[in-house]
């Protein structure tokens, strides 16, 4: 008898359905993990805005210097410090001859003029004594001439009083054409002028680091103007 019951407990324990046993029925250790539940999740979809930028992607790069061109920059730097150098070498010429001048002004021209006879001919003449005088900002003697200044200086000697000024200056005269122009007569240009020196040439002060010359006129922006008519 004993035996039978042990047959029958042990046939009965078979006997229980799958179910019984699932997971979960017995305690935590056997219910879904969060992996398990994502392997059983629906397909998903991410919508994107159309407001989004992508993210720039760059490149680090370089740039090879060749022996070639370091050295050209370095005759670059020392053409313009050779140019510097001249420059204030000029400017120290200038302001000595400056210095050593005594002669006569502006002043002294207009209370005595060595010209009392006034003609075109002469001032152009007077004029070309200055070729070769230093061009200096605000200068009116043979020390150092502006552009203005030299015309001034020029005419004073034929008693002539002109302001300092390129604009004063041709406002003074009368406007002629260059087909009726002589030397002697003035070139009016937009800040600047001188003498004109025929066949379309100016005798003028230019600019710093030049001397008072002849040269062509470069622009055709300028009119011709004749003082004392």
């Amino acid at each position: 008898m004993l035996v039978m019951a042990v047959a029958a407990g042990i046939v009965g324990t078979l006997a229980i359905p799958a179910y019984a046993m699932a997971p979960g029925s017995l305690g935590p250790q056997f219910g879904a993990t969060d992996a398990t539940k994502l392997t059983k999740a629906q397909a998903q979809s991410v919508e994107v805005t159309d407001d989004v930028i992508a993210a720039p992607i760059t490149k680090d790069g370089y740039a090879a210097v060749t022996g070639e061109e370091i050295r050209a920059a370095e005759a670059a730097e020392a053409a313009a410090a050779a140019a510097e150098a001249a420059r204030i070498a000029a400017e120290s010429a200038m302001v000595s001859y400056a210095a050593s001048y005594s002669g006569p002004s502006v002043g002294d021209f207009l209370a005595n003029p060595p010209y009392p006879n006034f003609d075109l001919a002469s001032v152009y003449s007077v004029a070309t004594q200055y070729i070769g005088t230093p061009y200096v900002y605000g200068g009116a003697t043979p020390a150092g001439f502006d552009c203005s200044g030299f015309v001034m200086y020029v005419y004073a000697q034929f008693g002539v009083s002109m302001p300092h000024s390129s604009t004063g200056q041709g406002a003074m005269g009368t406007r002629i054409s260059e087909a009726d122009a002589q030397p002697g007569d003035l070139v009016i240009m937009d800040g600047h002028d001188g003498f004109y020196a025929g066949n379309g040439m100016i005798l003028h002060a230019p600019y710093e680091g030049a001397s008072v010359r002849v040269q062509p006129i470069w622009t055709s922006d300028y009119h011709i103007v004749r003082i004392g008519i």
